[in-house]
């Protein structure tokens, strides 16, 4: 039994080197487990890696997550992905990156190929009917947590508001708001810098949890040094990894195929989602229902339900658009409906995640020359704060399509408008977790239906 004295003397000294295989079986444990949204991954990450395994120290950790949280696409991935590279080079973080992603992206088509073949089955169709109602509550949950961080003063208020109006009243696209934000943003900046400070995303590190092996004072490794040389190599290898594949399917299938259309429309996506996946969904929805047509709005509400109940980052929802966009149209003819869909949704898996590991892997070099002075931006403070009021625009959608599943004229759902006050009163009251939560609507609906 060790005394006191000892654990303290194991604490000051760091834990034995990693290697590769050993991070790859944690990453894989990882991708299996890394339910609740980026704020649950987070969590299990700071928990795996800096209090228990003690890999990296909090503060490496956090400045980690501080660059993460600028860029646009899913945070907790390129959490992983940073961590990864640092300390095991590209490959380390391309390995963590994706296995990040992978288990979630196999859940997805098989789960997409069940709820497309057997949606109206009463026990399918009666789960999500229960689940719908808890993704309106908890898009809203998402809506109250941003914004809770983003709109410190009256003019974060305001663009939220604006925001919300322009893409609500008057359909403004997606980009054109993010756009506009940027804009305020920089000349707010500028005029008004207390206003638009973005400090205090994440406190500092104030714990220790002993010596890490990447501590707080670990010199750079040498990987992770900018390099002029390194970030012209990343840049090229990550445009020939877009180059190539659009190429070929632009050249086989022509320009309007649903294929190379997808391939375009989620690169667009990956890099607007600043904010989370719950920011990108109404460009989804607004692409993919509204101008492409490949799902129906109630299809994407339940696509976001598969999502919410998946390990991997929440915008793998894009994974189930493209399996049903390409299932339903038969791209391949009716007998290769499962090939089709399987096919879109590794494609548009491909197509959404690469920049990101381009962002890390350009940027993380940059980021380690500066622990102590990474500012953050104004326009970037503006465009989280306009992300809220576009987040509280898709809560509407939701609730629209639940409560009045045959439109105003119809006839108002009670039951699902209970179920999601009730789901609201457990995400906000009762503290209780996004799965619980959307585990309870599930049987709940089942026995209603």
């Amino acid at each position: 039994m060790s005394t006191p004295a000892a654990q303290m003397t194991d604490l000051d000294q760091p834990p034995a080197p990693v290697s590769l295989m050993q991070a790859f079986w944690f990453w894989l444990k990882l991708g299996f487990i890394s339910f609740g949204g980026p704020a649950g991954q987070i969590a299990i990450m700071h928990e795996e890696l800096v209090e228990r395994r003690r890999w990296i120290s909090e503060k490496r950790f956090l400045h980690a997550l501080n660059y993460c949280m600028l860029l646009p696409g899913p945070e907790a991935q390129q959490l992983a992905t940073y961590l990864g590279w640092l300390m095991h080079r590209t490959w380390g973080g391309v390995l963590a990156g994706a296995l990040f992603v992978l288990p979630s992206l196999f859940i997805l088509i098989v789960l997409s190929w069940v709820y497309i073949a057997y949606g109206d089955v009463p026990l399918v169709a009666g789960i999500f009917y229960g689940i719908k109602p808890a993704v309106t509550a908890i898009v809203l949950h998402a809506a109250h947590r941003i914004g809770s961080r983003a709109l410190k003063n009256n003019w974060m208020w305001a663009i939220a508001a604006a925001s919300f109006v322009a893409i609500f009243a008057m359909n403004v696209p997606f980009p054109m708001i993010v756009a506009t934000a940027a804009i305020i943003g920089f000349l707010g900046g500028k005029f008004f810098p207390a206003k638009f400070n973005g400090s205090g995303t994440h406190a500092s590190a104030k714990k220790s949890y002993g010596a890490a092996l990447i501590d707080d004072n670990t010199p750079t490794p040498e990987h992770a040094r900018f390099s002029k040389i390194h970030l012209a190599k990343v840049v090229a290898v990550g445009a020939l990894l877009w180059l190539v594949p659009m190429g070929l399917l632009t050249a086989s299938l022509g320009w309007q195929n649903t294929f190379t259309q997808m391939g375009w429309f989620f690169t667009k996506a990956a890099l607007l989602t600043f904010g989370g996946a719950y920011a990108v969904l109404p460009y989804v929805y607004q692409g993919a229902v509204g101008h492409y047509g490949w799902l129906t709005p109630t299809q994407m509400i339940d696509g976001l339900a598969l999502g919410e109940t998946t390990p991997g980052p929440l915008i793998m929802v894009v994974a189930f658009v493209g399996f049903v966009g390409a299932y339903v149209q038969a791209a391949f003819g009716p007998d290769n409906a499962f090939i089709a869909g399987a096919l879109a949704a590794a494609l548009v898996t491909w197509f959404t995640f690469l920049p990101s590991f381009l962002f890390i892997l350009a940027g993380g070099p940059l980021v380690e020359s500066t622990h102590d002075d990474l500012k953050f931006t104004a326009p970037l403070v503006a465009i989280t704060a306009a992300v809220v009021g576009v987040i509280v625009n898709l809560a509407v959608f939701f609730g629209y399509h639940v409560w009045w599943p045959e439109g105003l004229n119809g006839q108002f759902d009670w039951r699902a408008f209970s179920l999601t006050i009730a789901a609201l009163l457990a995400l906000f009251y009762f503290k209780r977790s996004v799965m619980q939560v959307l585990g309870a609507c599930a049987l709940i609906g089942l026995a209603l239906y």
